[in-house]
């Protein structure tokens, strides 16, 4: 029995809830053989999941979105570090949660994988997802060496509308050891930099961006992208229309540009390295789940990819929720056998959220009692 979940988001982290499932396992099925491996999809918990598989947790105080310092958490195991940008440039660290579309930085997500790479990685997994910030990425670069300059010779402010002063981007200053690591870009979104189906468009109003700041960012990351081309040549704009180039604010074309990342879906990058393989290897059954299972899910997310690496290898996957907005055949096409959520028993959401610990381990119980032999 493998439980490979995702957090129940403002609820219960992937490690609690593997918790709760196996202690519900264990009370329908005493003697139960469990084996947990809490996973992630390259957004917040990204870091915490690669904790749990064995890696070590290394903290640094970096610069948080809006200035000020804050403590930031990435793991190293071998020379292989997962950085999650939400750690340092996250929607957490707003102050008193008071959301600063313009101005929110990366700057700390660049520190941060300069502390990777001072502890000697190698292979670098980016997570990105859960930020303040939509500056494409032009903090982590200045963190890293990159200079953008106004017109006057001065650096660019902070945030994404400061990006419309950018009059010349040097990149030389780069710190070199980016070309010696294989920096993976782990997302579960594929937008493009701009446009309707960009980083402003579709992500800034969850950064509390209204109307007239998301013409004001996306106009500022298309300048971006256009002083960028006049510096590196054609492949910038190749590179904002790749897949994940508007991810996390467009953190991801940054990284594709300046730090030659390659891009893979968040959810197969951290399989990879959590060990899935190996762990299913020993499973006759896989339990997955995150806190709402509904559309979103089939795109990218945890639970969508864990079932499609299991039914590949011929192992049933059934799910534990807080809320199910999938209907059977929904659920069958993403491989996963049977959902059980919370809100079947607990139809009051804030209890769901409030008690989602026991709650869990009584369905959890359920699933052991109609699955396991």
């Amino acid at each position: 029995m493998l439980i490979a979940a995702d957090k129940f988001k403002g609820s219960l982290t992937a490690v609690e809830v593997a918790g709760h499932v196996a202690a519900g396992l264990r009370r329908a099925r005493p003697g139960t053989e469990v084996e947990a491996l809490p996973v992630a999809d390259g957004g917040d918990g990204t870091v915490a999941a690669a904790v749990a598989a064995g890696f070590a947790r290394h903290t640094r105080e970096v610069t948080g979105p809006t200035g000020e310092p804050v403590t930031a958490a990435w793991a190293l195991r071998g020379t292989t570090a997962v950085v999650e940008m939400a750690e340092a440039s996250g929607l957490q660290h707003l102050p008193g949660g008071v959301p600063a579309p313009l101005t929110a930085t990366t700057h700390g997500s660049g520190e941060l994988i300069a502390a990777a790479l001072d502890a000697g990685a190698r292979t670098l997994v980016f997570g990105v997802g859960g930020s303040a910030t939509t500056d494409g990425g032009a903090g982590m670069l200045t963190a890293l060496g990159a200079r953008l300059l106004t017109a006057d010779g001065t650096p660019v402010g902070p945030g994404g509308a400061a990006l419309a002063e950018l009059a010349r981007a040097d990149l030389s200053g780069l710190d070199p050891r980016l070309a010696e690591v294989d920096l993976v870009l782990a997302s579960d979104v594929d937008n493009p930099l701009t446009g309707p189906t960009g980083a402003a468009a579709v992500y800034g109003p969850q950064k509390g961006a209204d109307e007239d700041d998301v013409r004001t960012l996306d106009a500022a990351l298309t300048h971006y992208a256009r002083v960028l081309t006049e510096a590196l040549g054609d492949r910038v704009a190749e590179a904002a229309e790749a897949p994940g180039a508007g991810a996390a604010g467009g953190i991801g074309f940054g990284a594709l540009v300046g730090l030659g990342a390659r891009f893979r879906p968040g959810i197969e990058v951290m399989l990879d390295v959590l060990g899935f393989a190996d762990a299913l290897d020993r499973a006759d059954l896989v339990i997955t789940g995150e806190g709402s299972l509904d559309t979103q899910t089939l795109h990218g997310k945890a639970p969508a990819g864990v079932a499609a690496a299991a039914r590949a290898r011929g192992v049933d996957t059934v799910a534990v929720c807080g809320r199910l907005a999938l209907d059977a055949e929904a659920l069958e096409k993403a491989g996963i056998r049977r959902a059980y959520a919370l809100a079947e028993i607990e139809p009051d959401p804030e209890r769901c959220f409030s008690e989602a610990g026991p709650l869990l381990e009584k369905i959890a119980r359920t699933l052991g009692e109609e699955w396991l032999a």
